[in-house]
């Protein structure tokens, strides 16, 4: 009999880390009748936005294998977004997620420094730790009302360090770096020589109507990564981009290769629509509409359990961050309203902070009423018992 070595061995001497927070929803979000883990703004449908002629163009694409690294119209539209980018600094992905992925198998090996934010989006800090690289954590802080303590980054920042990753607008604390602060975090980066990715996602998502600028055009050695799914409520089409230099895109799509190939054609297809300039107004328009009606709402709600809460408002994004009094662990009370009350919550444990809840309030006003109510049921009892 041929004995396993402990090279064949599954379980590697290096943990494997999980991905909690997508593992967790993936596994119930399909299963409650009422989902406030989720990030997005309520979904659009295919008929509510394409004109009778773009549904007939749609219906008319062929599914042959699309230009693996997005179709020229798709990443021309993208590079728009970016001024003085043009298609060649775009690899279209699927979704954030595989441009996130692509970022971090292309620049990181085994030993490599990289700092990430906490709390914030944890993709790249466990795609990092899994590779053996050396994760360092900025801190956020309720008292700095979550901003970046660029003070703290500058010190912990090195000729070590290779990549500083950023997301801004920040998930889960919904802050919004200031220019000011943008031109800091670039300085940082040039005094380092470090690499930075900057994830905007939620760029769009402003309360005010301000789109957050992006890092793009502020320094040579930067990543921007963004996708359909947070401000556009288009998750489903799983688009996502990197824009980078082009030595760095090129480099991602040999990485791209291994993986996917390429997007869906339709999907690349509907993409480029909606990054039309006129399309991509009345869908962010939508967007913040949304969010302007259900954050008053949310707000009101955390307001009636007295001093049980606290949170910093949001100024981005369609997730509210809530500190909540009492030793019941948000790993508990999570599972209690899921299985008690059909509602999924985002515990702070998955985000590596104990002792907070994640609230998405994007979905239709009415059904996230409903929500609410049946999360206060079940609160209510946890919080008396």
């Amino acid at each position: 009999m041929m004995m396993m070595s402990k090279k064949d061995n599954l379980h590697s001497s290096m943990q494997f880390q999980n991905f909690e927070l997508e593992y967790f929803q993936s596994q119930f979000e399909r299963t409650v009748e009422y989902n406030l883990a989720d990030s997005s703004v309520k979904c659009l449908s295919t008929r509510e936005w394409l004109s009778e002629e773009e549904a007939e163009q749609l219906l008319s694409t062929g599914l042959f294998y699309p230009e693996v690294n997005g179709t020229g119209l798709l990443r021309e539209r993208i590079a728009a977004l970016y001024p003085g980018a043009t298609a060649n600094n775009v690899l279209v992905t699927v979704g954030a997620a595989q441009a996130n992925c692509m970022v971090v198998s292309t620049l990181l090996e085994r030993g490599d420094e990289v700092i990430v934010v906490s709390p914030g989006y944890r993709q790249v800090w466990g795609l990092a730790k899994n590779l053996g690289c050396n994760v360092k954590e900025l801190q956020l802080l309720p008292e700095e009302n979550w901003r970046l303590n660029l003070d703290r980054l500058a010190a912990m920042t090195s000729d070590k360090t290779k990549l500083i990753a950023i997301v801004n607008p920040n998930n889960p604390t919904g802050t919004v770096l200031a220019p000011d602060e943008m031109k800091q975090v670039v300085e940082t980066c040039e005094r380092s020589g470090a690499w930075l990715h900057a994830d905007e996602v939620y760029r769009g998502t402003e309360f005010h109507g301000v789109e957050t600028p992006s890092f793009w055009g502020q320094y040579d050695k930067l990543i921007c990564t963004n996708s359909l799914s947070k401000a556009y409520g288009l998750p489903g089409l799983r688009i996502g981009w990197i824009v980078s230099q082009p030595a760095f895109t090129q480099e991602a799509w040999a990485r791209h290769d291994y993986t996917t190939i390429g997007p869906s054609g339709a999907s690349d297809h509907l993409a480029a629509v909606a990054l039309d300039p006129l399309v991509r107004e009345k869908i962010i328009d939508r967007t913040r509409r949304i969010l302007n009606a259900n954050y008053p709402v949310m707000d009101a709600w955390l307001k009636t359990f007295g001093d049980t809460f606290s949170w910093h408002p949001p100024a981005a994004g369609a997730i509210c961050w809530a500190h909540y009094r009492g030793a019941i662990p948000a790993l508990e009370i999570v599972e209690k309203l899921r299985a008690q009350h059909g509602v999924l919550l985002c515990p702070g444990d998955h985000f590596g902070m104990p002792g907070f809840l994640r609230f998405g309030y994007g979905g239709e006003l009415q059904h996230f009423q409903e929500a609410l109510a049946e999360t206060e049921r079940g609160l209510r009892r946890l919080f008396t018992d």
